[in-house]
């Protein structure tokens, strides 16, 4: 990036309102923020944050320099775009947010084959629930989200990329694991941990059981987690049982620790969906890593 570093992590920083999620995009750890911002401060002589409280906000000259910070950002974007153009590549930021599933188990994937054809889009996520990805997505700190929730505002444009199936997993020392399915009716007698309100896979799953005729006050809720991996985790520890995608227990079933149980009567498949802005198609990375994902879906439909 022709971006000054300190300057950008300056940046990052002022439109978070935030050094743990600037860590978080610029993938380096929270101290190493700190660090760069001070060196920032002591280099230009002036104090650019108010550190109070768990947010920091910008002093005068703070908001100063976040104006023209923001100006050579965009010039070096526009400069890399030239100059990768001359020689038929691109180049540019690819800011992306994903809910938390998603960004664990299939994003990881999805971008190592990108990377191959744009070797020089610089790639940063950050994930969150459902709800945060639709509002990051809005606030502008993302260019595109890739999200396992239903979406409703007439704000975002939604393109479906592919179906992931989810399922009930126990631990694999459970009594249940020795049986090929089990009937609706017995989930009650299981504590169940289920995902954090807010998160798109507890709608999913919700929605499910209510369409298969299970009220859900009659299951008992032992927990709630704000991952898949702690569900997974909770799991294996032998907490209860719970609803997780089929890609995400790949390695854990092959282990034994957890078995995948049909649900006679439930069938829980959710759309993985690439969200971004509604109007027009953004111009460079943005626009190139929807169109590879959306040619990703058409590919894997063909071979199913």
């Amino acid at each position: 990036m022709l971006e000054y570093f300190r300057l950008k992590v300056f940046r990052i920083v002022a439109e978070q309102a935030s050094f743990r999620k600037a860590s978080e995009l610029l993938s380096i750890t929270q101290p190493a923020v700190s660090q760069q911002v001070h060196a920032l401060e002591e280099e230009l002589g002036v104090t650019l944050f108010d550190r109070g409280g768990s947010r920091v906000s910008l002093t005068p000259a703070g908001m100063v320099l976040l104006r023209y910070a923001q100006r050579v950002a965009g010039i070096s974007v526009e400069a890399e775009r030239e100059l990768a153009a001359m020689q038929g590549e691109m180049a540019g930021e690819l800011r992306l947010g994903a809910s938390t599933t998603v960004a664990q188990y299939i994003l990881p994937r999805m971008l190592a084959r990108f990377r191959r054809y744009h070797p020089r889009v610089a790639i940063s996520v950050i994930s969150g629930n459902t709800e945060w990805a639709v509002d990051a997505l809005l606030r502008g700190e993302i260019l595109a989200g890739v999200i396992e929730g239903p979406v409703s505002s007439a704000e975002i444009h939604k393109q479906k990329l592919l179906d992931d199936r989810m399922a009930l997993i126990v631990p694999g020392a459970h009594a249940w694991a020795k049986q090929e399915s089990i009937a609706l009716e017995k989930l009650p007698e299981i504590p169940l941990l289920m995902r954090e309100r807010g998160s798109g896979s507890r709608r999913v799953v919700e929605s499910a059981l209510r369409r298969a005729g299970m009220r859900m006050g009659r299951l008992e809720i032992e927990m709630e987690l704000d991952t898949t991996g702690a569900i997974i985790a909770g799991v294996e520890a032998g907490l209860g049982a719970g609803f997780v995608s089929l890609v995400a227990v790949e390695k854990e079933q092959r282990m034994g620790s957890v078995k995948a149980l049909p649900v006679t009567g439930l069938e829980i498949v959710r759309p993985i969906t690439l969200i971004r802005r509604a109007g027009p198609q953004a111009d460079g990375p943005a626009k190139a890593f929807e169109e590879f994902a959306a040619a990703e879906a058409k590919s894997a439909g063909r071979k199913r």
